[in-house]
């Protein structure tokens, strides 16, 4: 016993009481009869001991929801906003509402409400590539209205 781990020692004890009782630890227990849980919960066996699908199925559906029964819908089409049909550059100035009498600060208050409605994250796959487009011209327009403060501030 000296020298030994704990595990060898409660392996030994289970060795010494499986002699006295004369039987093997596995005799004592019921055997188990686990298929797996590849059936689910709900099947019933038959007597070949396989699976009645049908069975399954109809305990499924009759403690699903309605809306689990119910085929799915088809999606709507989703339609596009008509500010993203507008992506000629003049279109988006006009919807930036830019002016010469612009301040930095404002410029970028335009462009982050411009952002906020038009980024292409915003909207639905079909309509990104004409977001993308308007969001490139906005920036491309408030990017040249920044330069253009810039030097009028300097002169």
């Amino acid at each position: 016993m000296f020298g030994m781990s704990v595990f060898q020692l409660v392996l030994e004890r289970l060795k010494a009481e499986e002699d006295e009782q004369g039987k093997a630890y596995d005799e004592q227990l019921p055997p188990a009869n686990i298929r797996g849980l590849n059936a689910g919960f709900v099947g019933n066996l038959a007597s070949s001991g396989t699976i009645d699908s049908g069975a399954v199925q109809r305990a499924y559906f009759d403690t699903a929801s309605e809306a689990m029964r119910a085929p799915p819908k088809p999606a709507a089409r989703p339609v596009m906003p008509d500010h993203l049909s507008r992506i000629r550059p003049e279109q988006v100035a006009a919807d930036l509402g830019l002016t010469d009498m612009e301040t930095a600060m404002g410029l970028t208050d335009k462009r982050r409400r411009f952002a906020a409605e038009n980024h292409p994250d915003r909207h639905h796959p079909d309509f990104r590539n004409n977001a993308t487009i308007r969001m490139k011209i906005a920036n491309m327009l408030i990017d040249e209205a920044q330069r253009r403060l810039r030097l009028m501030q300097r002169s």
